[in-house]
């Protein structure tokens, strides 16, 4: 089974095709991707309208181009899968609407995908894909959840932010230190240069006794700092960044040790944007290490939003019997579409021989 992905829920333009054979982990064939950052970049954040207007620009050659790599044709195309939400309503119709336009012409079914479930199993494309069950610390854009996951549609929410998400912690701290859009990246290279304990920022929630995330104090802290350094925050601003950055990655750590403890399980897949952090992925592997816990990231260029994770995502459900396919092509998109939605009580999962 042949499946195409796409993905449009923000400023990234993804495609993919995934075949997926039996009961075998899926594999991707090819994938191709488009951000928009630099267009994005003069305004300081996404604007959705222009997001939308790229988005569609750049489906349909980005299709093009990831079936002439696979050496593949529209016609052997089983599934049309796309991203139905959360995400950018203007930018997530795109994606749909092209979707259904080509099950439409090719007369083949499609099946909306949940962007985050998406990030949630992407590690298993890469070279060392997870087993079930697993902890996963979720931490793309603005979500930051720790869940048990016992399956496909196997999902049991262990604590989330109340605020602020990890990346717009990331995100906006760079923002209020001057740097360039999107601000995490910036942050972390700047941080390399730093002394994470030049100065002493808080670590909201991390003694709650629960595993949710607080980040909204720490910016505001951030930017209480940045004031206090005035004219010397430009010689500071490597400090800064790496004090906020170890804030973060402490918390986020911490949080995701516990679940484990909580849960006695001994694997942690770790999924988003901010997973391909440099330190957050050391401190996780040296902490992990100590305790015989696996743990596995998607492929860094696949941390982002892209179109493979949609594409195996929809192949994963599929296999699962969890969702199937629909020649039904009027659609909807689902700008706020909450996980937990997507759990599946054991009395209604598929029996297996």
């Amino acid at each position: 089974m042949l499946l195409l992905g796409i993905e449009s829920s923000c400023d990234e333009t993804g495609v993919a095709l995934v075949e997926s054979q039996g009961d075998a982990l899926p594999v991707l064939r090819s994938h191709a991707l488009h951000s928009q950052i630099a267009m994005h970049q003069a305004y300081g954040g996404v604007v959705p309208e222009l997001a939308s207007r790229d988005h569609i620009r750049r489906v349909l050659p980005l299709t093009e181009t990831v079936m002439a790599e696979a050496g593949r044709s529209l016609d052997e195309i089983d599934v049309v899968a796309y991203t139905r939400g959360p995400g950018l309503a203007g930018a997530l119709l795109v994606g749909a609407g092209v979707a259904c336009a080509l099950g439409v012409a090719l007369g083949k079914p499609v099946l909306g995908v949940h962007h985050l479930e998406g990030h949630l199993l992407s590690p298993f494309l890469s070279a060392d894909p997870p087993e079930f069950p697993f902890v996963a610390l979720l931490v793309s854009g603005g979500h930051t959840q720790l869940m048990r996951v016992d399956g496909v549609g196997r999902y049991e929410l262990l604590g989330e932010t109340i605020d602020d998400a990890a990346g717009e912690a990331f995100d906006k701290s760079a923002k209020l230190m001057g740097l360039p859009y999107p601000g995490g990246p910036w942050l972390a290279k700047l941080a390399e240069g730093g002394d994470a304990a030049a100065f002493k920022l808080p670590r909201p929630l991390q003694h709650s006794g629960d595993l949710d995330f607080s980040f909204a104090g720490l910016k505001t802290a951030v930017l209480t700092q940045a004031r206090k350094l005035g004219d010397e925050l430009e010689a500071r601003k490597a400090d800064l960044a790496a004090s906020t950055q170890a804030a973060i990655v402490e918390v986020l750590l911490k949080k995701s040790l516990t679940a484990l403890d909580q849960t006695g399980l001994k694997r942690l897949v770790v999924a988003g944007g901010v997973g391909a952090n440099r330190s957050l992925r050391e401190q996780l592997n040296a902490a992990c290490a100590k305790r015989k816990v696996r743990v596995h990231y998607p492929e860094l260029h696949l941390c982002t939003d892209n179109g493979a994770m949609i594409a195996m995502a929809a192949a994963m459900r599929l296999q699962s019997g969890l969702s199937q396919a629909s020649e039904r092509y009027a659609f909807d998109v689902r700008p706020r579409w909450p996980m937990a939605s997507l759990s599946v009580p054991e009395t209604a999962l598929p029996e297996t021989a």
